[in-house]
């Protein structure tokens, strides 16, 4: 039997940087480590629209340059492809883009994100579930184990060594913590010392963006990211539109299987001028956009089937 195809794809905002190279070092390790094939696909988008940078127009530019040179130094691989954007270019066009590219191309599609640490077992694993689950259930998601979050209804999708630990509040120092910034080697030590998958269906469906697996018969038969959600809130908009069309299709889970989300990297909004603030939340909430945007693409997500919801859209927030 031929071994599953993937395509992984992740955009890189020019003010990421200095995180990037954690994501692609840790992708590099799963791909070595899987003898199938892995098709990586980056956009970076270098608009200005937003964030401007505090960078000299020279500076800015090398940012692109050094972006490149992570991923062409650390992947070493040929199948993968990296282009950059100037225009105004969200999460939620990039994945909706992503889906419809590769959804013909490959068997299994996951988004990546720029702070985001790949499980070196990632593609064997996955494999595995695609050669034993696809005949039956062709049309599937799938999800990682993740850090201890911040109510119980994600307790299903915690890891089985972060689920009982406590919640606090603006923990930045415990690892289990959703705010802690993760490296590599902790997240090996977790799965490293697996030896038989632990894998649950989830029910209702439940995740997030970072590291989500869809078949590409999911996409193929019309599920995608509305266009009227057109900065945040991509993920949740996802799977409402899956439970619309195609109802309670599997979502396999791996327990004991870490993916890392490091959501709060200190180096994670570098080179923006006039942001302030002591944390990414603070800095982010600084920009007037920021605020309009995430409640506006929010109401789009879940006014999604209102017949009487009018779409709000960037005019409404850059006016």
């Amino acid at each position: 039997m031929k071994s599953t195809k993937f395509a992984i794809g992740c955009l890189v905002q020019w003010y990421e940087l200095d995180i990037i190279q954690t994501y692609a070092d840790s992708l590099q390790a799963a791909i070595q480590n899987y003898d199938g094939e892995v098709t990586v696909d980056v956009i970076v988008s270098m608009n200005q629209d937003l964030e401007k940078t505090s960078l000299s127009e020279g500076e800015f530019w090398k940012l692109e340059e050094k972006i490149y040179d992570v991923f062409k130094n650390s992947l070493g691989i040929n199948n993968y492809q990296i282009k950059s954007t100037e225009s105004l270019y969200t999460i939620a066009d990039y994945r909706r883009e992503f889906n419809d590219k590769y959804c013909n191309e490959v068997d299994v599609l996951i988004w990546g994100e720029s702070d985001m640490l790949v499980p070196k077992q990632m593609f064997i694993t996955l494999d595995i579930l695609h050669q034993s689950q696809s005949v039956n259930t062709p049309k599937y998601l799938a999800t990682f184990a993740i850090c201890k979050m911040w109510d119980a209804s994600w307790k299903p999708l915690e890891h089985v060594d972060f689920t009982d630990k406590p919640f606090i509040e603006n923990d930045y120092d415990n690892w289990w913590s959703l705010k802690y910034t993760m490296n590599i080697e902790e997240m090996n030590a977790f799965n490293d010392k697996v030896t038989d998958l632990d894998v649950s269906i989830i029910q209702p469906h439940k995740f997030n963006g970072c590291g989500l697996v869809i078949s590409s018969e999911v996409i193929k038969s019309g599920v995608n990211i509305p266009k009227s959600v057109f900065f945040v809130h991509e993920d949740s908009a996802f799977m409402l539109m899956t439970q619309k069309v195609l109802g309670n299709i599997p979502q396999y889970h791996f327990r004991n299987i870490l993916i890392v989300h490091n959501r709060n990297h200190p180096n994670k909004r570098n080179y923006i001028s006039n942001e302030m603030g002591d944390t990414l939340n603070q800095k982010r909430r600084s920009n007037d956009w920021y605020v309009k945007a995430n409640q506006y693409s929010e109401e789009n997500c879940y006014n999604l089937f209102q017949p009487n919801y009018k779409s709000k859209t960037w005019k409404d927030i850059l006016k």
